[in-house]
């Protein structure tokens, strides 16, 4: 397994490597490595069996240079302060990246959803709302889904807020149910912008995504619906994991046979027809694509010496980490990272409080076509960058695109006081 890599830090060592290419003043570049302000609150909510029982919970608010703090809920006892901001920092990039006009915050609570009824996560999620309450608003900060979180805790946080705001706001959250606001194409956005941002990453390469063998370790929404898309662009996808193992058949399997499956079971493992093995063992699969969808740190220097991708495309946030993105580099293996490859589901949640502010809905069609625009816009940007600039890898790049865009909102603005 990988080693544990302070995820703070992380943000922190991309932030510098870029920093040497960005025209900007240190102090400003410092500003850029800090949130902006974090809660961190204690929730005391009654079980089922009439107890309380209390946890601790977050809210990171990363930089709001260039609009509203933006960024997912998630639920997992992994969930820690450090975490949380830099969650909340890459959000801040990804949003730059692909110049969505937003900043970037995360929350979350350090619980296993799993142990609780969902009458216990309602009146959890609802203590939650209560707490942010002063923070969050349609013009200042817009949580959206993340880790173990869906629509229905953001339709729990949506009624929180209008009930104790006494008012109609559905731009406070984003991907909420259709019927409480939400946008077609929200829950499909994440994976789809991984499938395209493969697609685009084959293609600037000079090869073709449908005569590629792809594995994905992390079959949650994100993972499972990249996994599909990729199969619909013609990739054979051989291997799938999630946290109890992995499946793997190297004449290619049905994604979506395999989501039913676990959906039906719980696990991927035990799909007929299927060879196991472990998450280590389907990282280091001699794949063309490998699609990291977990959680962070998956990857670290040892494993990626192993690594038999050619390409990585970062569904999850933060599942390398920065010496294994060295290790990487010096093998020539390239990694679409996480802030552009991911980056579906926020520019997704942004058309949806888009129309959410106009009271206007968009077809599915309509929102499909915007991202894949977005994200081969940015992507092009990406390659531009990467291309024109002395820097190491894809990753750095788009920080470079990332900070140079937040820069400049700040010095448009001007330092006040």
């Amino acid at each position: 397994m990988a080693t544990e890599a302070n995820p703070f830090e992380s943000l922190r060592e991309q932030v510098d490597d870029a920093a040497a290419v960005v025209d900007a003043d240190s102090g400003v570049i410092e500003r850029l490595k800090n949130p902006e302000r974090v809660l961190e609150t204690n929730l005391t909510f009654e079980r089922d069996d009439g107890s309380l029982e209390t946890v601790r919970a977050y809210r990171a608010q990363f930089n709001g240079d260039r609009g509203p703090y933006k960024g997912g809920i998630r639920y997992h006892p992994g969930v820690t302060r450090d975490e949380v901001k830099a969650l909340s920092g890459w959000m801040a990039y990804k949003c730059a990246v692909v110049d969505v006009p937003y900043g970037g915050g995360k929350g979350g609570i350090a619980v296993d959803p799993a142990d609780y009824s969902e009458s216990e996560l309602e009146r959890l999620t609802r203590a939650f709302a209560t707490e942010l309450r002063p923070l969050i608003g349609e013009d200042r900060d817009i949580p959206a889904p993340d880790v173990n979180t869906g629509q229905r805790e953001m339709n729990w946080i949506k009624d929180t807020y209008e009930t104790l705001e006494n008012t109609t706001a559905p731009g406070v959250i984003t991907g909420k149910a259709l019927d409480s606001g939400g946008s077609e194409g929200r829950v499909e956005a994440t994976g789809r912008s991984v499938a395209l941002s493969a697609r685009e990453a084959f293609d600037w390469l000079g090869r073709d995504v449908a005569d590629a063998t792809v594995a994905v370790q992390g079959y949650g929404n994100a993972g499972s619906i990249a996994a599909a898309l990729l199969d619909d662009l013609g990739a054979d996808v051989v291997a799938v994991s999630d946290s109890v193992g992995g499946i793997r058949d190297p004449e290619g399997l049905d994604p979506r046979d395999v989501k039913a499956h676990k959906a039906e079971t719980g696990p991927v493992t035990g799909y007929p027809g299927a060879d196991g093995l472990t998450n280590d063992e389907l990282l280091t699969l001699d794949v063309d694509c490998l699609v990291p969808a977990a959680l962070e740190n998956a990857v670290d220097a040892e494993l990626a010496a192993d690594v038999g991708a050619d390409l990585i495309v970062e569904a999850a946030n933060g599942p390398l980490t920065p010496d294994a993105d060295d290790v990487l580099a010096d093998r020539d293996v390239n990694v679409v990272p996480d802030i552009l490859a991911n980056a579906g589901g926020v520019t997704v949640s942004y058309f949806e409080w888009v129309q959410n502010r106009q009271r206007f809905s968009w077809t599915e069609a309509r929102v499909n076509e915007e991202l894949e625009r977005v994200i081969t816009e940015a992507f092009d940007t990406l390659v531009d960058t990467y291309e024109s600039n002395d820097v190491r890898n894809l990753r750095t790049a788009a920080y470079v695109v990332g900070i140079g865009r937040i820069v400049d909102a700040y010095d448009q603005a001007g330092n006040w006081p």
